[in-house]
């Protein structure tokens, strides 16, 4: 039974991003265009969320200041989930709800893009930096599901929401990481032309 319930994992995962497919395709390359007209005129992304999302945008801003599949130089990535000091001392001084939105402030310019990462689209620091990279003439690209929750009514027609639509959490995640690394190709494909290789 265990062994099914294994199987059942992998066809699920497999039929979300079958589905997901033609509903993200445009969304998502929206995204890499903002992304990397943002990055070749000097911004910097800025990546957050919490738990398993934060791991994701680490993940992410890794992939940009390192390398994705190809040598390029470096491209101008932050997570903001990283710096234990600064996350104790707002969450100390200011609450939980604002550790994303005061480094957004401190950190983003105008021009510069928000990856904001919720898989409820509800997480409450999450939602904080997105209202602050508005404020800072941000743009914003928000990953979520469920339907989307509060990102859904606050992204603007500059933004990009990329909704997975699914109502478990796993799948969710699944979902983003592979849109984060269809992010980081698409950048790459769009700053750089075709691989030499034609991958």
């Amino acid at each position: 039974m265990l062994e099914e319930r294994i199987r059942m994992h992998f066809h699920e995962s497999a039929q979300l991003k079958q589905q997901a497919a033609a509903l993200l395709a445009e969304p998502l390359a929206q995204a890499i265009a903002a992304l990397a007209n943002a990055l070749a005129n000097g911004g910097r992304v800025l990546a957050c969320g919490n738990g398993g999302s934060a791991a994701d945008a680490q993940h992410f801003a890794a992939e940009l200041v390192g390398r994705f599949e190809r040598e390029r130089p470096e491209l101008a990535a932050v997570a903001l989930s990283t710096d234990s000091s600064i996350l104790t001392a707002i969450g100390n001084d200011y609450g939980f709800d604002q550790v994303f939105a005061r480094q957004v402030r401190a950190l983003g310019q105008p021009g510069d893009v928000l990856l904001a990462i919720s898989t409820s689209g509800n997480s409450p620091n999450v939602v904080e930096a997105v209202r602050a990279a508005q404020e800072r003439d941000m743009s914003v690209i928000g990953l979520s599901g469920k339907g989307g929750g509060q990102l859904t009514a606050l992204l603007r027609d500059v933004d990009v929401h990329l909704c997975v639509p699914h109502d478990r959490t796993a799948r969710i995640q699944e979902l983003h990481l592979l849109m984060i690394h269809c992010i980081c190709d698409g950048v790459d494909w769009t700053l750089m032309g075709e691989p030499e290789n034609g991958q």
